[in-house]
């Protein structure tokens, strides 16, 4: 089986996982803005990812029906949490 790189390389997104900065210390990539706005919820007042992972919590609590995307950004923005504020 022959795969064409240029073809595979030209369909992959690669800004959905690039970085952005919120406020003065937050960072958060383009997909994860994305699901934040989806939701209405307020990630550019938020001081902490801490703060915006309580949000995403209690979006995610009130909801009927689980939103993969949603569980997705919680994990990967409480990761990056973990890694930049634990003592190493």
């Amino acid at each position: 089986m022959e795969y064409d790189i240029e073809q595979l390389v030209g369909q992959m997104d690669f800004t959905s996982n690039q970085l952005q900065t919120i406020g003065s210390n937050i960072m958060l990539t383009n997909h994860e803005i994305e699901v934040l706005n989806r939701y209405k919820i307020p990630y550019s007042n938020c001081h902490s990812l801490k703060e915006i992972l309580f949000e995403v919590e209690e979006v995610l609590e009130d909801m009927d029906i689980v939103d993969e995307d949603l569980e997705s950004i919680s994990e990967s923005i409480s990761e990056r949490d973990y890694y930049q504020n634990t003592n190493k």
